[in-house]
């Protein structure tokens, strides 16, 4: 598993500026949720780990290895479009909606990284599918379509997806934002899992019950920047910035 290290990042959007000299340290294995209200930048800096956002000052870390940047003698130098597709693969991230193919059975989304771009051959990627299948508890679904399956069956096909890359990193931005009441759980079930399997994750949620459960720590943003950050238990009963006490408090009534 990685580890994910934040250095002063900053991130504008034109003259719009949504991250302020973030740093942060995620050990490997570790489960940090990421709490705040809208626009405090969580899904930007999740964006940003992974390549989606490209930032516009600072520097991010995925284990040892630098994001976007090589030194190049005392200089950085950006990566190219290849290298950085590499680093994109050890990669895992789920959005709120499912982004699976509507014209791909279960089975062939989830084949579907592995065999274009892993070059994993197809035997081999069918039946790690299944596996995965087993494990977010569709394997019976893998002939279906994403329009036959509910909202929740969509995001733990999603979450199977993004495991069949064997990363080791997993990035979930707001997964269960989209989705049902009633299907919550399934889809959190399935991270639970993940988490007490030792697999780094970032999570961007409201779920305050879920973080508190799953999360080593969660961090509180608010306009750009990390406010408050410690162990889930503490920061979610006893939070020590009066921002952050304001959030949770609307969130749970």
């Amino acid at each position: 598993m990685y580890s994910v290290t934040y250095q002063n990042v900053n991130k504008h959007f034109g003259d719009h500026q949504v991250l302020f000299d973030v740093s942060l340290d995620v050990a490997a294995g570790e489960v940090v949720c990421l709490i705040g209200p809208s626009g405090s930048g969580k899904t930007t800096l999740l964006r940003c780990a992974n390549q989606l956002e490209e930032i516009s000052s600072g520097l991010i870390w995925i284990g040892d290895e630098l994001i976007g940047v090589k030194q190049a003698g005392d200089r950085l130098e950006v990566l190219s479009e290849r290298e950085k597709a590499r680093q994109r693969q050890s990669i895992g991230m789920v959005f709120q909606r499912f982004n699976l193919f509507p014209h791909m059975t279960v089975l062939q989304n989830i084949i579907e990284g592995p065999t274009r771009v892993g070059r994993v051959k197809r035997d081999a990627a069918e039946a790690q599918a299944m596996s995965l299948l087993e494990r977010v508890g569709l394997r019976s679904k893998s002939g279906a379509y994403p329009a036959h399956l509910s909202g929740g069956q969509q995001q733990r096909v999603a979450i199977a997806r993004a495991l069949a890359m064997n990363p080791s990193l997993m990035l979930f931005d707001e997964p269960t934002s989209a989705l049902d009441p009633e299907l919550v759980g399934e889809v959190l079930e399935v991270m639970r899992e993940l988490a007490s399997a030792g697999m780094t994750m970032m999570v961007v949620t409201h779920e305050l019950g879920f973080a508190r459960e799953v999360a080593d720590r969660v961090v509180f943003m608010d306009q750009g920047r990390v406010l408050e950050s410690g162990p889930a238990e503490k920061v979610l009963t006893q939070p020590a910035d009066p921002r952050c006490q304001a959030f949770i408090e609307r969130v749970l009534h």
